[in-house]
């Protein structure tokens, strides 16, 4: 991954700028720009936007690489989550704008890119759950297995038919064959 520093820089002056449509990530003045995705990757967020999107009618806003404002270490971050899903009902009367996502949203997901260790990600699914975030999905591609974050209780690795639903994800019922089925990705082994 590519940094680029500038002790000076706010959130609010890089979300300002054109850097902030070139995807990259920031935090406390630092900006670390988004792996490009490679296949299987592209392929499984697409298929999760497309079953979260018919899912959340009515429900939330779903959004792929969506940025987030969010606090890290008691610091400014803003990072762009593959996808995330956000409820009306913890949106309440804030009017979205086209801008980053002003609260931290229900759900985060994170696809493992090559390139990236599951460790590096786990760290980064710790920050979104003390940041707010009350799931996160960290998707490894490689070994068709989804690990679900959960900021009270340790996190549960599902493959296979375990179902991947709960409490903040009402009436979803997806498994993580259905959804690398879906994907294209499945090789039935």
């Amino acid at each position: 991954m590519q940094s680029l520093t500038k002790t000076t820089l706010t959130l609010d002056e890089f979300l300002s700028s054109a850097l902030a449509n070139e995807n990259y990530e920031f935090f406390n003045g630092k900006l670390t720009q988004k792996m490009s995705p490679k296949r299987s990757h592209s392929r499984v967020q697409g298929q999760l936007f497309l079953l979260f999107d018919d899912w959340s009618e009515n429900r939330g806003e779903v959004g792929i690489e969506w940025a987030v404002r969010l606090k890290r270490e008691g610091k400014d971050w803003c990072p762009i989550p593959d996808l995330l899903y956000i409820s009306f009902e913890k949106l309440g009367k804030i009017i979205l704008e086209d801008d980053a996502c002003p609260i931290p949203p229900d759900l985060v997901i994170e696809v493992i890119s090559p390139g990236q260790s599951f460790s590096d990600l786990s760290e980064k699914a710790e920050a979104y759950l003390k940041a707010g975030v009350d799931r996160v999905w960290l998707i490894d591609t490689q070994v068709k297995k989804i690990t679900i974050f959960y900021p009270d209780s340790p996190p549960e690795t599902k493959q296979g038919n375990d179902i991947l639903g709960d409490d903040v994800l009402l009436n979803l019922t997806l498994t993580p064959q259905y959804i690398f089925e879906k994907a294209g990705l499945f090789d039935g082994s």
